[in-house]
């Protein structure tokens, strides 16, 4: 008789005699996304239109065509590695975490606050930028069409307006939220690439702004690692996905492949001069004689990419922090989902406020040298959360003596590329008197540690629960099928298989 012969012959006679299973993150609605909408979380966090404008521009800016375009492939290569470690992970277990509860497997409770930490800092403030951008493009495609938003009160509107809309996608539903990055995304694509190809070469010569910095190298490299950085947000949406374990997985691994394609296209483009003309677009405007019409098209690209990725950001980020508050990191509160949209209303909610708050004051204030340090800030932590989970990818597996080769040499060469941009990171800022970025660096290496024992003064019982995932249920197992038993924090969990011959 076969093993599943056995199984569905037990189930019709074991009976339960314990409480039911139950997974901490069934209240979110498990199994509802398929492939295409993970796809398309994780694509649009990377903000792909946008990055191929801006990759470019970052590139003649500093005078670094051959060395930008060495970095743009080994930023692939490098984000790719990360992604094969993640991989190792998603593939066996669902969480809304993301790397946070993923780190926590490998190596414990004060690296993972520290990745928790570093993750937020890195999608409130991706959605700061990108919210900020795509009203600025917002208002300048009104001011073509003749309206002027030029006073504080208008602009407090729109960006309101603009975060009121990203709300209501979001609270609505996630398979809602979705399509609509999905759609916006793709068609901010199709713009960019097409600007791209049929803008020609030759036409113009772009017209640079001098920079603002001599390392242009390191900006290069950083730009191109956070350009790629996103395809980890598909995994805060696994105990959503009707495949999880499939479908996060590939998401993970193919997200750096496509859009490292489209960034290298893009450096070529810039190599090859049929980016100047974008170029030219994106920095003076029609100020260079480029078309009106290529203007408009360039800023429709663009704001939608924007949008869509401060869509997908904040979306990411309230998954994180709904997580924090299933295990009792935050307040319970934090964990409220709605009703009827099965979706982390209140996470979202406080999210987007932060978002609109940072985004609008940018607005209204101006960017300045702090809007610099929010960005490199924003890079410094996305580093320190890859470099964990890479090592904390080698940890696990040894662990669970499941330790190959190729992972080893992932992670190697990850955590110590990680390491060595974001020490060039701290010491060239630290050289030119630019204090703020390597502070925040610091604090964010620090925080896991001093999280870890603030809780373990004020709630200790709260560390019984990080690394919360969606766990199996009771109705997802044949009766008798598995073995049911306590953990830790109190919870039924499926702690295994029956003996043989037991009945």
């Amino acid at each position: 008789m076969s093993a599943l012969t056995e199984a569905i012959a037990r189930s019709f006679t074991t009976r339960e005699k314990q409480p039911p299973a139950r997974s901490p993150l069934r209240a979110l609605g498990r199994r509802q996304l398929s492939g295409a909408e993970v796809l398309a979380q994780s694509v649009a966090t990377t903000a792909p239109a946008v990055s191929m404008v801006v990759l470019p521009v970052t590139m003649l800016t500093h005078g670094r065509l051959l060395s930008g375009m060495i970095t743009i492939i080994a930023a692939t290569v490098l984000v790719t590695l990360i992604a094969f470690c993640v991989s190792q992970f998603t593939r066996r277990m669902a969480a809304s975490g993301g790397l946070h509860s993923f780190v926590f497997r490998g190596l414990g409770t004060r690296a993972a606050l520290t990745t928790g930490i570093a993750m937020l800092v890195k999608y409130v403030g991706s959605a700061v930028m990108t919210l900020y951008h795509g009203g600025q493009v917002a208002i300048a495609l009104l001011g073509f069409a003749g309206v002027h938003v030029d006073k504080t009160f208008h602009v407090i509107a729109l960006y309101l307006g603009i975060a009121l809309l990203i709300l209501g996608a979001l609270v609505r539903s996630v398979r809602f939220a979705a399509l609509a990055i999905l759609v916006v995304e793709s068609c901010s694509l199709l713009f960019i690439v097409g600007l791209m190809i049929l803008g020609g070469s030759g036409s113009q010569q772009a017209q640079i702004v001098p920079p603002t910095s001599g390392h242009g190298l390191l900006l290069t490299a950083l730009a191109a690692v956070f350009a790629l950085a996103g395809f980890e947000s598909a995994a805060f949406f696994g105990p959503e996905s009707r495949r999880p374990l499939v479908t996060v997985t590939r998401t993970v691994l193919l997200t750096p492949i496509i859009c490292g394609s489209l960034f290298i296209f893009a450096g070529w483009a810039a190599w090859s001069g049929r980016s100047d003309t974008l170029v030219n677009a994106y920095l003076h405007g029609t100020a260079t004689g480029v078309s009106p019409g290529v203007v408009i098209a360039l800023n429709v690209g663009l704001g939608c990419s924007w949008l869509a990725s401060s869509m997908a950001s904040s979306n990411a980020a309230s998954r994180l922090v709904y997580s924090f508050g299933v295990e009792r990191l935050l307040p319970r509160r934090f964990a409220s989902v709605h009703s009827a949209f099965r979706t982390p209303y209140f996470a979202l909610t406080v999210v987007v406020c932060t978002v609109l708050v940072g985004g609008g004051a940018f607005a209204i204030l101006g960017r300045g040298e702090i809007f610099d340090d929010v960005r490199l800030t924003v890079r410094g932590a996305v580093i320190v959360a890859y470099a964990l989970v890479a090592i904390a990818s080698v940890v696990f597996l040894t662990r669970i003596g499941e330790h190959t080769p190729g992972v080893l040499a992932a992670a190697s060469c990850g955590s110590g590329a990680g390491a060595i941009v974001l020490g060039y990171l701290v010491y060239a800022n630290t050289i030119d008197h630019a204090y703020v970025a390597p502070i925040a660096v610091l604090v964010i290496l620090t925080s896991g540690t001093l999280w870890q024992f603030y809780l373990r003064r004020r709630s200790p019982k709260s560390l019984l629960h990080v690394g919360a995932f969606d766990s199996p249920e009771t109705e997802d197992v044949l009766p008798g099928a598995g073995v049911f038993a306590t953990d830790a924090a109190g919870n039924i969990v499926l702690v295994g298989e029956p003996t043989a011959g037991a009945r």
